[in-house]
C-alpha cells in the first residue's frame, strides 16, 4: 500500500479516526506523517521509545490520584536492594532496573499493571499450532471455575451441562 498523500513511498503509519460515529482511514508514508501530524490530531516523535510511554503513564495524576502513593515506595524513598533504582527514578526513565525492583516497587506498580494489561496477573498464551494439550487443560480449568459458580449459584442444570463438558474435555487428554 502506497502513502495516500504523496503516493511516492510505502504506507507505514495507518490512522483511524472515529468523529461523531463517521470513521476516516488515512495510510501514510513516515515523511507525510510527520508533516501532517498536527493536522491529525497527534503529534509524530521520531524517538518513539516504550520507556517514554510508560514515564508518561507514571507522572500522570489519573493513576496515582492523591492517598494512593501514600506509603508507597515513593512516599518512603525506598531504594531497590539490588540496583539501587528508587521509584521516583522509576516514574522519570519508566524502567525498572532489574528483577528484583518488581518486588521491593510490587504494590506500588499494581495500579500500572492494571491500567495497561487489566490485570496484575499473568497468565499467557498457548501457540495454537502446538498448545493442544495445554490449551485443553486450561480451558478445563475455565470449566471447572464455572462450575464452581454454577454450584454456588444453585443453577444445578447448568452445573451439570458444565460437568458433563468437563468430562468431554478430559477424555480429549
Amino acid at each position: 500500500m502506497w502513502c495516500e498523500r504523496c503516493s511516492e513511498r510505502p504506507a507505514t503509519v495507518h490512522v483511524t479516526k472515529i468523529v461523531n460515529e463517521q470513521k476516516t482511514e488515512m495510510h501514510l508514508c513516515e515523511v507525510c506523517a510527520q508533516e501532517t501530524g498536527g493536522d491529525l490530531g497527534f503529534l509524530f516523535e521520531q524517538n518513539f521509545s516504550f520507556p517514554n510511554l510508560l514515564a508518561g503513564l507514571l507522572n500522570s495524576e489519573s493513576l496515582f490520584p492523591s492517598g494512593v502513593l501514600s506509603g508507597s515506595p515513593l512516599q518512603q524513598g525506598v531504594k531497590c536492594s539490588s540496583c539501587g533504582l528508587t521509584f521516583s527514578d522509576f516514574r522519570q526513565v519508566g524502567q525498572l532496573g532489574c528483577s528484583e525492583c518488581y518486588r521491593g516497587f510490587g504494590p506500588s506498580l499494581d495500579p500500572l499493571l492494571k491500567r495497561i494489561h487489566g490485570s496484575t496477573v499473568h497468565v499467557g498464551k498457548v501457540p495454537r499450532r502446538t498448545g493442544g494439550k495445554v490449551r485443553v487443560r486450561k480451558e478445563i480449568e475455565e470449566l471447572r471455575k464455572k462450575l464452581q459458580q454454577a454450584i454456588s449459584k444453585e443453577a444445578y442444570e447448568e452445573a451439570a451441562r458444565i460437568r458433563d463438558e468437563i468430562k468431554a474435555k478430559e477424555k480429549e487428554l
